[in-house]
């Protein structure tokens, strides 16, 4: 790789991370580099951005851990199916054309855009809901973590959805969640693609160094900065129809 390479890895990595960890999404970043950069096909884009996923998820959850922002046994109805689901969705990422997918995500972001402009206000409460966890959550959970199983991007922004609209989490602490969520599928599926051979260490370990980093410096912000909810809800905003308007064809980035 070239000089410049790196720095683009490491300053795209970074901003990948960072989001992530406020919003979700950043994997759009992250799977552009590796395929408009590093020119890798796009089955091995996708399992070598796992690679930054799960060292970005591992430092997040473990900064919101420490700062009090995580509760792990109140996690565990939205960890099992989004774990269970992510493990069907690796197998269909590696069986079947991601085409199809691009177009529902295209559609899901669209309507997230929806959802996150409609009434704020839910966005920033601040306490989390604390009675019986609705029925819902397991279908619910499974479905997003097969997305996110598949392809990753903006899966962050869908479990965020589902903690904040369906489970009532206040927006810090359901980031904390599914930064959970997302490490634990990440562990298992980085093991089925490196069996498959779909992961390129070497440019994925570059790119990680910078996700990473983004990662701590967002749960940093998130956890201590007293506005950082709405913050995040801004960013959220932005990355959404930033995410249409890309995928639409619209953007120049």
């Amino acid at each position: 790789m070239e000089v410049y390479h790196y720095a683009i890895a490491i300053v795209g990595g970074f901003l990948a991370g960072f989001i992530n960890t406020m919003a979700g999404s950043g994997s759009v970043i992250t799977m552009s580099i590796l395929m408009l950069v590093f020119q890798l096909p796009e089955n091995i884009a996708n399992g070598t951005n796992r690679l930054g996923v799960l060292l970005q998820s591992l430092i997040s959850t473990n900064t919101f851990y420490q700062e009090g922002k995580l509760d792990l046994r109140k996690s565990k109805p939205f960890v099992i199916p989004g774990v269970l689901g992510a493990l069907l969705g690796v197998w269909a990422a590696i069986t079947i054309s991601n085409e199809n997918f691009r177009i529902l995500f295209t559609v899901l972001m669209a309507l997230m855009l929806v959802v996150v402009l409609v009434k704020p206000k839910r966005w920033l409460r601040e306490t989390s809901y604390t009675g019986p966890v609705p029925w819902y959550v397991f279908p619910l959970f499974f479905v997003i973590g097969f997305y996110g199983g598949f392809i990753q991007m903006g899966v962050g922004i869908l479990l965020l959805a589902g903690l904040v609209l369906g489970a009532r989490y206040n927006l810090i602490e359901a980031n904390g969640v599914k930064l959970l969520i997302v490490f634990l599928y990440t562990v298992v599926i980085m093991g089925i693609f490196a069996w498959q051979g779909l992961i390129d260490w070497w440019i994925g370990g570059v790119l990680a160094i910078g996700q990473g980093i983004g990662g701590f410096v967002g749960a940093r912000f998130a956890t201590r900065y007293a506005n950082a909810a709405v913050w995040a809800h801004r960013l959220l905003v932005l990355v959404v129809v930033w995410s249409v308007l890309r995928l639409l064809g619209w953007s120049p980035i």
